[in-house]
């Protein structure tokens, strides 16, 4: 009798078991959707760019990750630097984030996290939490609070525009 009943509820967990699964194509399709897995991981990069021969900038990342899909992105979620060079070879320009993110299509850098941006010519640096670079207009501009440091003096901001050589630049909301 034991043995007829122990028989009977290892036959009712099994009908019961392979009958609770289910597909759920759409959550399948999710899961697997082209955009959701990098499709390039890279460790410890030092990326050059060049045009014509001339270095126009240096980028190192400990960590890049590369999605693509309908909105392609690099993210770099261990941060980044950047050095930007001008036409003779020499450093003008750098920026460092905790973390970054690079859409494609939009053209813009999104840096966040202890955003450091330092132009070696003027001799400023902007420290921000947040960051945006958009490559198609040749603007930076921050939503967060902002602070400049010059030579002789300390400017302290609510948000700011610039353009991209950080020359010409409104800071909102001075303190």
């Amino acid at each position: 009798m034991i043995r007829n009943l122990l028989k009977s509820v290892v036959i009712v967990l099994a009908i019961g078991t392979l009958f609770s699964c289910e597909n759920n194509m759409k959550v399948v399709q999710k899961i697997n959707a082209e955009d959701t897995l990098a499709e390039l991981t890279a460790t410890d990069i030092h990326y050059i760019r060049t045009d014509s021969g001339r270095r126009q900038l240096i980028l190192n990342s400990p960590l890049l990750l590369k999605y693509g899909g309908k909105k392609p992105y690099t993210e770099f979620p261990k941060g980044f630097s950047i050095a930007f060079y001008d036409t003779t070879g020499n450093i003008i320009s750098t920026i460092k984030a905790n973390f970054g993110i690079r859409w494609e299509k939009k053209g813009l850098l999104i840096s966040r996290d202890n955003v450091v941006v330092k132009n070696l010519k003027t001799q400023e640096q902007l420290n921000t939490e947040n960051l945006i670079w958009n490559e198609n207009k040749h603007i930076i501009y921050s939503p967060s609070f902002v602070k400049i440091t010059s030579p002789g003096r300390v400017i302290f901001g609510d948000s700011m525009v610039s353009n991209e050589n950080f020359t010409k630049r409104t800071i909102y909301g001075i303190r």
